[in-house]
């Protein structure tokens, strides 16, 4: 007997399409596996994403240099993650995603490991810059595989809560550097934002499986797929002579290629200017939001705190924009939610000078704004195909890393340029009305999944 192909862009009404199955699935325990890895992986990211700013104090004071030395080292995990997204984001599309995303989370812990023992300035910055490499690869692929693995109806609020895992995990780092610094020094929260992905890596090994679609497009065989699809439905039978196949085409050659192909030059491009002004939104916010509530006369104490609310409303908003996805759709959603979002980043600077109202603004922006930027993620996972669709991601996010690099600065230089705290706060609110528009403009050109997860 002859076996069934496993490759076919337009299977006949025999075949089956292991994506089918999943979807209309329950979320069992396998998946629940491969969530928590995942997740871990990503809080993990997010830890070692701002373990500099953890540290820069400490370092600071024990290598006696000033804040102009510390920048190039801030930047240079930041420039790694460019990277990492851009290349190791394509590579899995092509090789697979399991083997880029341990590789990936192994070598950031390595790095982060290695970090804690530098000694210069030139060596912490070299070895962040190669963690950063790591570090960009890791988001993409879990937002992917999680995509890849989610019944319908939760896809959209899991692939959310992944993203918000980054925040968490800088959340978790900053406590955790709180209460390590003072006893053990900066170079513990190192050797901790190490360990944890090394142990991560490994239970990965041996608990991960490769994306479908990678299985089925570089035909790995027909049992691979046939074990993890019993694993997530033990009860489904398969006969021997049912054609196994991919729900969309394969796409040959340099999967960036693709990314312009089949009438999706528009929507790759949207999601680029998107992801873009979100990260500059996110990271302006994140510098200067402090520095700028303490230029009107605030205590630092509440400049903390509103900085703590913003990210911790960002969480909730997340999970809150998820279930009004589910049901109404990326493009009835999130314009609203930025329009609200710029409205209240505007409000910063006419507030600024009364707690009570600086924490009720910044709740706001937190949810709306920060909150959106893990919708915007979620719609580029249902933009794309499953076999582009890590190329997607992270070509999305390593473009949109030069919005994080760029809004500080341009923060810095309209402070030098002695511009009102409300002046800077009305261009910080910018490009939340840029996001709203490229989200309208999407909509009216009929891209991505029509709105809906």
């Amino acid at each position: 007997m002859n076996m069934p192909t496993m490759r076919q862009l337009a299977p006949d009404a025999s075949a089956l399409a292991p994506s089918d199955i999943i979807e209309r699935g329950k979320l069992g325990a396998y998946q629940i596996r491969i969530l928590l890895l995942c997740a871990l992986a990503v809080v993990f990211d997010g830890f070692d994403v701002q373990a500099m700013g953890f540290v820069a104090p400490a370092i600071k004071q024990e290598w006696q240099v000033g804040p102009a030395v510390l920048g190039p080292i801030f930047s240079a995990s930041l420039f790694g993650m460019v990277i990492g997204s851009l290349l190791l984001s394509a590579l899995a599309d092509r090789i697979g995603r399991r083997p880029v995303l341990i590789g990936a989370v192994l070598a950031s812990g390595v790095m982060t490991l290695a970090s804690s023992t530098a000694d210069t300035v030139q060596e912490l910055m070299v070895l962040r810059f190669i963690t950063g490499i790591g570090l960009g690869a890791i988001l993409p692929n879990a937002l992917a595989l999680i995509s890849e693995y989610s019944p319908a109806r939760y896809k959209t609020t899991l692939v959310m809560l992944i993203a918000c895992c980054l925040s968490i995990g800088a959340a978790v780092g900053g406590a955790t550097a709180a209460l390590l610094i003072p006893d053990w020094g900066w170079r513990a929260v190192f050797v901790i934002g190490g360990v944890g992905p090394l142990v991560i890596g490994v239970l990965m090994l041996f608990l991960l499986p490769e994306s479908l679609a990678v299985l089925l497009a570089r035909d790995a065989g027909r049992q691979p797929v046939i074990r993890i699809l019993q694993r997530i439905a033990p009860d489904l039978r398969i006969a021997d002579d049912t054609p196994l196949a991919l729900a969309g085409p394969v796409h040959q050659g340099v999967p960036v290629r693709h990314l312009f192909s089949e009438g999706r030059t528009a929507t790759t491009l949207l999601l680029w200017l998107m992801h873009f002004a979100n990260l500059a939104i996110l990271y302006f916010l994140a510098n200067w939001l402090p520095t700028l509530v303490r230029a009107e006369g605030m205590p630092l104490q509440t400049a903390v705190i509103a900085g703590s609310i913003m990210q911790g409303a960002s969480v909730l908003g997340a999970l809150c924009l998820a279930r009004l996805i589910t049901h109404y759709g990326f493009f009835r959603v999130l314009p609203a939610s930025y329009l609200i979002g710029a409205f209240a980043i505007a409000l910063i600077g006419h507030v600024a000078t009364s707690a009570q109202a600086l924490f009720c603004v910044v709740f706001v922006v937190g949810f709306c704004a920060i909150g959106g930027l893990n919708g915007i993620n979620a719609l580029a996972v249902a933009s794309y195909p499953a076999s582009l669709r890590t190329t997607g991601i992270g070509w999305a996010l390593g473009l949109g890393r030069f919005g994080s690099i760029l809004a500080p600065l341009v923060g810095g230089i309209l402070v030098a340029n002695q511009w009102s705290v409300a002046s800077l706060f009305l261009v910080a609110a910018a490009p939340a009305l840029l996001l709203a528009g490229a989200l309208l403009l999407m909509q009216r050109l009929g891209r991505g999944e029509g709105g809906r997860p």
